[in-house]
C-alpha cells in the first residue's frame, strides 16, 4: 500500500505507487500510524535530493521530525508552492535567493522573508491553491498551468499532461491565451531570470 506523500503541481498531497524523482518537506504531518494529519506544519516548504551525504531514514517515521514528501520532478514541486533546500542544495539556493533579490533589490531574501511570501502567493486561506492569471506565450520553460484539474508543464513550443509517473500527452502551445498559471509569481519570475529547474525525461523536446 503506497503511502499518501506524494505531491501534484496543485500542492495536494496523495498516494501513489511511482517514486518521484526529489523529496521535500512542510514540517511534520503524519501520526505514527503513517496517517497524513495536515497537509504543511510550517511555513518553509523546501525542495530536497533523494541522497545526502548517506543519510538514511525511514519514511514518515513514528517519531515526531518531518513528513518526507516526493515530487516527479523539480518544476513540480516548484509550482507546488516549495523552493531548494538551503542544506542539501546549497548552491541551487543561493541561485535562487541571487535571482529572486534582482526581482525586488530591497528584499533581503533571507530563507524567512522568502518563506513568508512564498506562503502568501501558494494558498489562499489553508489549504486552496493560489493561482495567477497569465500569458501563455510569455510563460517561461518549467511553469505549470492548469486546465481544470488537470495541471500541463510549459515547455518549448509544447504544453506537456502531468501524471505522477511521468509526462503523458503533449500539445502544441498556444501563444496567445490566458491561463491559469499555477507555478507562484515569484518562481515565474525566477525562471525567467535564469533558473532551469530539473524537469522530467518522459518531457523530451
Amino acid at each position: 500500500m503506497p503511502l499518501t506523500n506524494r505531491v501534484d503541481p496543485f500542492g495536494e498531497i496523495f498516494a501513489d505507487p511511482a517514486r518521484g524523482l526529489w523529496m521535500g518537506n512542510r514540517g511534520w504531518l503524519h501520526d505514527p500510524s503513517r496517517t497524513l494529519l495536515r497537509t504543511w506544519q510550517l511555513r518553509r516548504w523546501i525542495i530536497c535530493q533523494l541522497e545526502f551525504r548517506g543519510r538514511h531514514r525511514e519514511v514518515m517515521s513514528p517519531r515526531r521530525t518531518w513528513t518526507e514528501l516526493f515530487f516527479l520532478d523539480e518544476a513540480t514541486a516548484f509550482a507546488a508552492g516549495h523552493r531548494p533546500c538551503g542544506e542539501c542544495r546549497h548552491s541551487a539556493y543561493r541561485q535562487f535567493r541571487a535571482l529572486w533579490r534582482l526581482q525586488d533589490p530591497e528584499d533581503p531574501a533571507g530563507a524567512d522573508e522568502i518563506d513568508h511570501h512564498l506562503h502568501a502567493e501558494r494558498l489562499i486561506g489553508r489549504d486552496t491553491k493560489r493561482t495567477s492569471r497569465g500569458e501563455l506565450g510569455t510563460l517561461p520553460d518549467g511553469t505549470f498551468i492548469a486546465d481544470g484539474r488537470r495541471a500541463w508543464l510549459v515547455l518549448d513550443r509544447y504544453l506537456w499532461a502531468w501524471s505522477p509517473a511521468g509526462y503523458v500527452e503533449r500539445c502544441a502551445r498556444p501563444l496567445h491565451a490566458e491561463v491559469d498559471v499555477l507555478t507562484p509569481p515569484s518562481v515565474v519570475g525566477i525562471f525567467r531570470a535564469g533558473y532551469r529547474p530539473h524537469i522530467h525525461p518522459s518531457a523530451a523536446p
